[in-house]
């Protein structure tokens, strides 16, 4: 959890439930509000000139939601669409301000996450440029374990589905279920249950 929920709900926030598919905030639409998972599962994504969908990434339990975008005079550049059924916390942008302002622990917090979605872009960003599949899943999965807990082999289910996967290494599908056999054969990954063990 970025921030806790006690914390969040006594300055004012409030839950709000989402169904799967139902946008949480669109591409151009003014940041008006802090979003954090209480449950359920968010994408990050847009659309490229083709129509393709580009996904940037997927959040889940806890974790906060656009954050990055309330600290500009702009629009948030991605949508913002719940996976599964979910239930959010929604805090007005100008009492999130007012937090971070009183509470110097919490804006650490926002910094750290923010960072971190910054590092996860860079390490897309390399993965894209190599030809490579096999490059690409294995850098997405490292960086992914790299902030797991327990770094044992094979003790990181991987949580994305082989088109999640697909689409952020920006692979076909087809391909990326090949690549991901091809890394179970070599010791790689392991698969129990159509997981992805790394």
């Amino acid at each position: 959890m970025v921030i806790k929920q006690c914390i969040l709900e006594s300055v004012g926030a409030f839950t709000q439930n989402y169904d799967s598919a139902e946008p949480i905030f669109l591409e151009n639409d003014v940041p008006k509000f802090y979003f954090q998972i209480i449950e359920g599962k968010v994408k990050l994504n847009n659309y490229n000139a083709e129509g393709k969908e580009v996904l940037h990434n997927i959040l889940e339990n806890g974790q906060s939601v656009g954050e990055s975008s309330l600290f500009l005079d702009g629009t948030y550049p991605v949508n913002a669409i719940a996976l599964t059924s979910s239930k959010v916390l929604k805090l007005p942008r100008s009492a999130f301000i007012d937090l971070l302002l009183t509470n110097p622990e919490i804006s650490m917090e926002i910094n750290k996450r923010i960072s971190s979605f910054l590092h996860f872009k860079h390490v897309m960003g390399q993965i894209i440029c190599t030809h490579n599949p096999m490059a690409k899943i294995k850098a997405l999965l490292d960086y992914l374990k790299s902030i797991h807990k327990d770094k044992e082999p094979f003790s990181f289910q991987v949580p994305f589905t082989r088109q999640e996967m697909a689409n952020l290494t920006g692979l076909c599908v087809e391909t990326t279920i090949r690549t991901v056999k091809t890394m179970e054969m070599n010791n790689i990954v392991k698969i129990r249950n159509r997981k992805i063990l790394y």
